[in-house]
């Protein structure tokens, strides 16, 4: 079995810390919920949705240069809503408290 292979089939674990002052929207949106599984499958959510808009959004940039992407496979999702997911997943700006 090779590297990449082996790579492909394990897990991703996730252990981590967030104060409402790392990233305030996303705090809030994941408190919400116990510990445990319910919280993780919002952040897995969140993390997806991101994902799919961060795609979408590139392949609006490429579409823009020239028709490579079908009408009929283009996901339908809002550019308000995509860039209001992509904000919760960035940093803070330096010195905001």
């Amino acid at each position: 079995m090779t590297q990449d292979a082996k790579r492909a089939q394990e897990p991703v674990r996730l252990l981590f810390e967030m104060t409402r002052d790392d990233n305030p929207r996303l705090y809030d949106d994941l408190i919400r919920f116990n510990k445990g599984t319910k919280r993780v499958n919002r952040l897995r959510f969140l993390a997806y949705e991101g994902l799919i808009a961060q795609h979408w959004m590139a392949a609006q940039g490429v579409a823009a240069m020239g028709p490579l992407v079908s009408p009929a496979s283009e996901p339908s999702v809002s550019p308000s809503v995509a860039r209001h997911t992509n904000q919760v997943f960035e940093a803070p700006p330096v010195g905001e408290a």
